[in-house]
């Protein structure tokens, strides 16, 4: 045990930032059907749907992504639910795209170039997903969806979105979505918030063909909507991101700097038990913790060495001390 403490210089200290990615893989059978909708949980207010791992009255079931549809500058007096989808779409455009100049909630747009008025996407699926699967956000360019009809296949992908990204919103960044489909490839039909992990697709243009949005869209209920869509779907798969700040310290002890211990162990007598009582021996110590304490001397943290090190006056030590946040 160290009888004296020293000081860390700024010159021993430094910050780092670490980001870990983790794939997510989202079967098409885990939401369209596995658990016989088991795992979709319902509520009573209608305004969306839940999909969960497991059946969702599990212990162990956990919340994938929810799942709502809404819609602005509609209006039908035969959708019972028709003021839940305003509300829906105008909530979150608040969220995700904020007001313009003159206080107004500014709609999905598809290239987000708020500036243009003639690529809004009115009508909209919304994904949120669970911070569970996202961590601190979803990786940029690493986000695709597929859905499969008995016609053809259609996916979404934030193609290039690693260099390519959008800045001009209240949530944070946002890419575009673009289908890799042959019927309207490259065009943006949807868009990806990183950092709020919600996925909003374009219900605005019939991209599964034969009318299938209209008749997707055309349910009462936003919940039936949803099991319309969930129908379709295939595969999901996008990589989250983790960002590690670490700071790390550099414990230096020099060659006249802890070769003693104040344990009442290490005398024997008065005379020093590693020397086996021999006067010209070199006093020594070996390290097995590092303890990194506030400018009181109150203890904060320790670290634990993997194996002793001798320390003595003919030598000089540097431990690397890393403390993750």
């Amino acid at each position: 045990m160290a009888t004296t403490f020293k000081n860390l210089l700024t010159t021993d200290q430094v910050t780092t930032r670490t980001l870990l990615n983790e794939a997510i893989p989202i079967t098409g059978t885990i939401v369209s059907g596995t658990y016989n909708d088991e795992n979709i949980k319902y509520y009573a207010h209608g305004m969306f749907e839940s999909v969960y791992d497991y059946p969702y009255q599990s212990s162990s079931a956990n919340r994938i992504f929810d799942m709502t549809y809404g819609y602005t500058g509609l209006s039908s007096s035969l959708h019972n639910t028709n003021a839940k989808k305003l509300n829906i779409y105008s909530q979150l455009a608040l969220v995700l795209m904020g007001t313009d100049t003159n206080g107004e909630v500014q709609s999905f747009d598809r290239d987000g170039n708020l500036s243009s008025t003639d690529d809004k996407m009115d009508s909209c699926f919304f994904l949120p997903y669970g911070r569970l699967l996202t961590k601190d956000e979803i990786k940029k360019g690493s986000y695709t969806i597929k859905f499969v009809t008995s016609v053809d296949t259609f996916t979404f992908g934030d193609y290039g979105a690693d260099t390519e990204y959008r800045v001009n919103s209240p949530a944070g960044e946002y890419g575009i979505l673009y289908t890799a489909s042959a019927a309207v490839e490259g065009t943006g039909l949807g868009l990806i918030y990183y950092q709020a992990g919600i996925v909003v697709l374009s219900a605005s243009a019939d991209w599964l063909g034969a009318g299938a949005i209209e008749a997707i869209t055309g349910y009462l209920s936003v919940t039936g909507s949803c099991d319309a869509l969930r129908a379709y779907w295939s595969d999901n798969n996008f990589q989250n991101t983790t960002e590690l700040n670490s700071t790390i310290y550099f414990c230096r002890a020099n060659a006249g700097e802890f070769n003693y211990s104040s344990n009442p162990t290490y005398l024997d007598s008065s005379l020093i038990r590693v020397k086996n009582n021999d006067s010209l021996n070199n006093s020594r110590t070996y390290v097995t913790t590092i303890g990194l304490y506030s400018p009181d001397n109150e203890l904060l943290a320790t670290a634990k060495l993997s194996e002793p090190i001798q320390k003595d006056p003919t030598n000089a030590l540097t431990f690397r001390v890393r403390l993750d946040c």
